[in-house]
């Protein structure tokens, strides 16, 4: 699936509290958007609208007033499509958090994209892509606070940051079409394999591990995958035709497998050059 790719991307929209908190080892919380019914809440409950994203942030803050004067402005029906982002040359809904077996924390929605491969001069999108991170990770970015989205898209070592964090983090990819398994993992590996220059034994059983998730295997449109490293040499795939996996298809334990993967996806020359800009958006935003 290596080919001519087609760059748009989404905006991630973040709220300003979800930017500074009272300490530097403090974050907020990104919960669903809910109407209050309590003029005098515990929590701020603020509300955020964009047409590529809803987020809900809820944070004890002394400022109540400000903040819930712009609750009561949030309508309901923006309320009932905020758990979602939308990949705008997809239409395909990504969840702004999740939780997924394995992994000891939710993850948050940083942001998205989408595949295409170039047959005949004409381009077939083959799957969109969303990335999800501990929220925790950005307390290691502070390195970039205030740099502007392209400074961080080009900045191969903010990146690398992400990557070698004990944090999880997790790539979902829900195909737009049918494909076959072997397809699709000799696409992947095509673009693995390469960064892997001297593969070791223990390299080579986690490709055979990860090649029989996908040989024999029909993976029809709309099919789940997650690529959920829970450490930079640990990593779990979730294969699931029928919305969110209960159950783990393979473990990878290798680092070079691992490492190789996140750079397809985050590294200078990703196979979807609109996910990373996505969340380059992203990351600048929650950096200012």
């Amino acid at each position: 699936m290596v080919g001519a790719i087609v760059a748009t991307s989404t905006t991630l929209c973040f709220p300003p509290q979800f930017f500074h908190s009272t300490s530097s080892n403090s974050f907020p919380t990104i919960c669903f958007l809910r109407k209050c019914s309590n003029p005098r809440p515990r929590f701020t409950h603020t509300h955020y609208f964009s047409s590529s994203l809803h987020f809900s942030v809820c944070k004890i803050s002394e400022r109540q007033t400000q903040f819930y004067a712009q609750a009561q402005a949030a309508s309901s029906s923006s309320a009932a499509s905020a758990e979602y982002v939308e990949e705008p040359a997809t239409n395909v809904k990504f969840q702004t958090s999740l939780s997924l077996p394995g992994c000891s924390d939710s993850l948050t929605l940083f942001g998205t994209g989408y595949r295409e491969k170039v047959f005949a001069i004409i381009g077939v999108k083959v799957y969109a892509a969303g990335l999800y991170l501990n929220q925790s990770i950005t307390s290691e970015l502070n390195a970039w606070k205030g740099q502007p989205e392209d400074v961080i898209q080009e900045d191969s070592s903010l990146f690398k940051t992400i990557y070698q964090s004990p944090f999880e983090k997790s790539l979902q990819i829900i195909l737009v079409r049918d494909v076959d398994g072997k397809t699709f993992w000799d696409a992947l590996d095509d673009a693995v394999s390469p960064r892997i220059k001297s593969p070791t034994t223990e390299d080579e059983t986690a490709l055979s591990t990860f090649r029989r998730v996908f040989q024999d295997r029909p993976l029809k449109k709309g099919t789940f995958i997650f690529l959920t490293w829970l450490n930079p040499s640990k990593m779990l795939v979730f294969v699931s035709p029928h919305g969110f996996p209960s159950t783990v298809d393979a473990t990878i334990e290798s680092a070079n497998v691992a490492s190789a993967l996140f750079d397809v996806f985050l590294g200078d020359s990703p196979v979807s050059p609109t996910l990373k800009s996505s969340v380059a958006k992203g990351l600048s935003k929650i950096l200012e």
